[in-house]
């Protein structure tokens, strides 16, 4: 009966270290996970952890405390620095705000990096949470050129796991811009060398708010604000400030807003874009194009080749 009781206890410890040995950072496929930095802080791994069904703006303060808690096995390390603090976290519509202590600003150029992507691309995968705004001591957060920080979600970066998020790649975009008489589109390709972290349509927005290089008519007014570029299900959503409904330009309102919409469903996945203001949609561009649902590409806005 003893040896029975051993064997039985051997089987049992065997299986405690069996399933422990692989740690929290071995993600099966359909696991929930937050992501942390690897052992020498050089890059990104996934962490499983159990999104808390708390609303969102409770959840979010559970998973930066777990951001915060130092690493369980040595695979990772916790994004935020133990002297960091975390002085407030406020939802505001579906943007969270996200306070920090000075300390924040000590952290090295490339680690922060690092942080600001784990960070985000964990609390927007909570329900309600669709963008993050950082702040230190209320301050917003500046990026290493000075410039704002600005609105971040998970097309701010790609996912680097294991990896740095200092690497560069070379892309061929479609870009459409008005021609000279301002009543048509113009395609323009162009080829772009981007840091990976900045997503495909992000990097389209962006470069078209720049202006074309060779031929065509620029469209959006260069003071406005772009906030955030994310695609879900299909659907792009381009948010700019309330600057963005003062055409600049002697250009049609349909020419700006088809500029957008055709370079995104061309050169993205998406098959439609949304075009918000500061978050909202109950908007019209130019008090001419409506902007309350998604548009799909309009081609016959496009010139016809000489």
């Amino acid at each position: 009966m003893g040896r029975k009781y051993i064997v039985s206890a051997v089987c049992l410890l065997t299986a405690i270290l069996v399933a422990g040995c692989g740690g929290r950072t071995d993600v099966g496929e359909g696991e929930s996970f937050i992501y942390g930095l690897n052992a020498d802080r050089t890059g990104l791994v996934k962490v499983r952890y159990d999104i808390s069904g708390e609303e969102a703006e409770k959840a979010a303060e559970d998973m930066l405390s777990e951001l915060k808690k130092p690493a369980e096995d040595i695979e990772y390390t916790a994004p935020l620095p133990e002297e960091v603090e975390i002085n407030s976290c406020k939802l505001r519509g579906s943007i969270l705000d996200v306070d920090f202590s000075g300390e924040y600003l000590e952290t090295d150029v490339l680690e922060e990096k690092l942080i600001r992507a784990a960070v985000v691309q964990s609390l927007v995968k909570i329900d309600g949470i669709n963008a993050v705004l950082f702040t230190v001591e209320g301050e917003e957060l500046k990026d290493s050129s000075g410039a704002p920080a600005g609105l971040l979600n998970e097309d701010d970066f790609v996912e680097n796991t294991g990896s740095s998020l200092g690497a560069y790649q070379t892309d061929t975009l479609t870009l459409y811009f008005a021609d000279e008489s301002g009543e048509k589109l113009v395609a323009e390709e162009t080829e772009v060398r981007h840091s990976t972290n900045v997503s495909r349509e992000k990097l389209i927005v962006e470069r078209l708010m720049q202006g074309p290089k060779d031929s065509g008519f620029p469209v959006i007014n260069p003071s406005a604000n772009l906030l955030s570029v994310t695609i879900k299900d299909g659907i792009c959503y381009v948010n700019f400030d309330s600057t963005f409904l003062t055409g600049a330009y002697d250009v049609l309102p349909e020419v700006t807003i088809y500029s957008i919409v055709n370079s995104l469903v061309e050169g993205t996945e998406a098959q439609k874009v949304q075009i918000t203001i500061n978050g909202e949609s109950n908007a019209k561009y130019m008090e001419a194009v409506d902007l309350s649902q998604p548009l799909e590409e309009n081609m016959e806005l496009v010139a016809a080749e000489e």
